[in-house]
């Protein structure tokens, strides 16, 4: 170890279910490496491929080190109390004028931390701005799950060991969340049998004993073909059913609304598939399914998770050991709710995410005459990008919280520059395990990068309520915390390393009680119909966009994107359509085309395209300026996969 190396327990912020507890090496006053903590319970000592180029990107010569201020079309740097003082100006001309509902306060998914629940406290004590609905996310799994369950709760990560199949529905732990990845492979060296339910090969193939590759958009009618085999051999769960599940005769009817054939048919999978899935749910049973959040990337997404919930219980897999059908966790769920500051005003207008560009064009009575954007780059990742883009150049002022000139920032007309995770103190939750990790100052923000919590308490010295407002982060985080706090958890462990949510079950339901009105298991009574009217359109692709090992969702570095995008496509229909490996191509959506590189791929669906997301819009990749912005039928999320699409040979 080099003379003045320092060693600091840190956690992963990103927006990754993972939550990976770290390590943070430092010289003088830089972090020079990041490495797992090998006393993190869940990745134990692992870290993904992602988490190296953190320190490339957070270090990078492009970052930016000082606010700065657009005018007559180009940034120039500004002091911090310049742009607190501007900003601080027109947030109190706003509400003055027009109302706070004038306000847009979009707090995005780029850093989940305790504090950030302050950040939307000080637009509360404004008197209530316009906020977001909704969700680029899993809104639709946690709606869809909560309707059969009762609020979502799942089997903590380190119950996988109980299992004797795993089901990997939609997810892609390889690439998407490598903090679970030491548990998977534990299970599998004991002996328990790994599916990967995919419309697409993932990483994941590398793990899995099958996979298994259902139309997009149809893993409803692949579950309830399962689920009618079971029933058909007479292997259901009957107690469960009866005792512990509402609409049980309306559920079996469903099983029978379609023959086998046809759901199979519907969902493209062979009847022997679908015969093996039957034996793996009960024969192999514990079953552990682990829903990914591909499967609520559709308009009727919430039918997707409630068919497999209610194939989970029919089998017998609800409420034991190793079993469950697991999404999620509720990353604020440990803190007090009363800190979001609702109850300092009544209910206010709420813009739709996925929508957000129509929503912001479309509000009246104000207008939206300000944004505030933090831990976000809507322009980037939301769909239809060109409409969300001339949203925010259509509102008067609009402040961006972040680290890069990207996407979003070339629509701001005020950039303030923020700390990466490492250079700052928190409390961090996951959804994707229960436990809360530290995170601790192990480098000072190079130039003049604060902290939001830093930059939010400074602006609010500049309003009436700071006194109410204006605390130290421990004072905060001791309010946050309270009840952790009150369940026993020592205020110093917290800062030691992760410390478990003393109330999270192993196993959820296991008395057989849900949180629903009746305190029963609410089975899934109808699905639409099988067929599609999207297939006879001019568009044959559906066109999917998931996360990746390499990067997370826009989290680049400028100038490391390379162009074009790269796309995936079957060898048989590139070469049906004349396209080379390794070929340009257009592709051609909805709402525009974008030029690309297509890759074959010899065992990938036909009919199914996919490119990476999260490259920008300057660099080439802005692949969200094709996707429509549409919104799911239940949990107002974002159902990308509804884009279809068409690829083109270029001459």
């Amino acid at each position: 170890m080099k003379d003045g190396a320092r060693t600091f327990v840190a956690t992963c912020t990103r927006d990754c279910p993972s939550a990976c507890g770290l390590l943070a090496h430092v010289e003088g006053d830089r972090v020079v490496r990041l490495t797992g903590n090998p006393d993190h319970p869940v990745n134990r000592g692992t870290l993904c491929r992602k988490a190296p180029a953190f320190l490339r990107r957070f270090y990078s010569p492009e970052r930016v080190l000082t606010p700065l201020r657009r005018r007559d079309g180009s940034f120039a740097p500004v002091t911090w109390d310049e742009a607190l003082d501007e900003m601080a100006d027109r947030l109190k001309a706003c509400v003055a004028t027009y109302g706070p509902e004038s306000i847009l306060y979009y707090m995005g998914f780029g850093e989940r931390t305790a504090l950030k629940i302050v950040n939307a406290r000080f637009f509360a004590h404004l008197g209530g701005v316009t906020t977001l609905a909704g969700t680029l996310c899993g809104g639709t799994g946690y709606a869809a799950q909560s309707l059969d369950y009762g609020p979502r709760v799942s089997h903590d990560p380190l119950d996988i060991l109980n299992a004797r199949t795993i089901v990997l529905w939609g997810r892609n732990p390889v690439a998407t969340q490598p903090g679970i990845m030491a548990h998977l492979r534990e299970a599998k060296k004991r002996g328990a049998r790994i599916l990967l339910i995919d419309p697409r090969p993932s990483e994941s193939v590398s793990l899995a004993h099958e996979h298994i590759a259902p139309r997009p958009g149809r893993d409803a009618f692949l579950a309830l073909a399962v689920a009618r085999r079971i029933v058909e051999t007479g292997r259901e769960d009957r107690e469960f059913l009866a005792r512990h599940c509402d609409h049980p005769d309306a559920y079996l009817a469903l099983l029978h609304r379609y023959s086998l054939e046809q759901l199979c048919r519907a969902c493209d999978v062979d009847e022997r598939v679908v015969d093996e899935l039957a034996e793996a749910y009960v024969a192999g049973r514990p079953t552990a399914t682990l829903l990914g959040w591909g499967l609520h990337r559709f308009t009727l997404g919430h039918e997707l998770v409630r068919a497999v919930d209610a194939l989970g219980a029919v089998s017998g897999n609800i409420g034991i050991p190793g079993g469950g059908v697991s999404q999620g966790f509720e990353e604020w769920g440990p803190y007090d709710q009363a800190m979001w500051g609702e109850e300092l005003h009544p209910p206010r207008r709420k813009l739709l995410m996925p929508q957000i560009g129509r929503e912001i064009l479309a509000a009246k009575d104000p207008p939206i005459e300000m944004a505030v954007i933090s831990a976000a780059n809507p322009v980037c990742m939301a769909p239809n990008s060109k409409l969300v883009a001339k949203a925010l150049d259509a509102v008067p002022f609009v402040v961006d919280m972040n680290l890069f000139l990207d996407d979003t920032a070339d629509h701001c007309d005020l950039f303030l520059p923020c700390a990466a995770f490492f250079e700052q103190r928190d409390i961090v939750a996951s959804f994707g395990h229960n436990h809360v990790g530290p995170l601790v100052p192990a480098a000072p923000p190079p130039g003049q990068c604060r902290s939001q919590f830093n930059i939010f308490m400074d602006l609010a010295r500049r309003f009436p309520f700071a006194d109410a407002f204006v605390k130290t982060d421990e004072q905060w985080l001791r309010l946050i915390l309270r009840p952790l706090l009150a369940q026993g958890v020592a205020w110093d462990d917290l800062w030691k390393g992760p410390v478990r949510i003393p109330d999270a079950p192993m196993v959820p339901w296991a008395d057989g009680k849900f949180a629903t009105p009746s305190g029963r298991f609410q089975l899934l009574t109808d699905v639409t119909g099988c067929d599609d009217c999207r297939e006879a359109t001019r568009y044959p692709y559906r066109l999917l966009t998931p996360g990746m090992a390499k990067h997370l969702c826009s989290e680049r570095v400028p100038g490391d994107h390379g162009r074009p995008i790269v796309l995936a496509m079957a060898a048989s229909e590139a070469t049906r359509c004349g396209i080379a490996d390794g070929g340009p191509a257009r592709l051609v959506g909805e709402l525009g085309e974008l030029p690309v590189t297509v890759r074959h791929d010899p065992a990938l669906r036909p009919d199914v395209v996919f490119c990476e997301r999260g490259g920008w819009i300057k660099a080439g990749q802005g692949i969200n300026t094709i996707i429509p912005d549409m919104v799911s039928a239940v949990g107002q999320g974002t159902p990308y996969y509804e884009a279809v699409v068409d690829v083109e040979r270029l001459p």
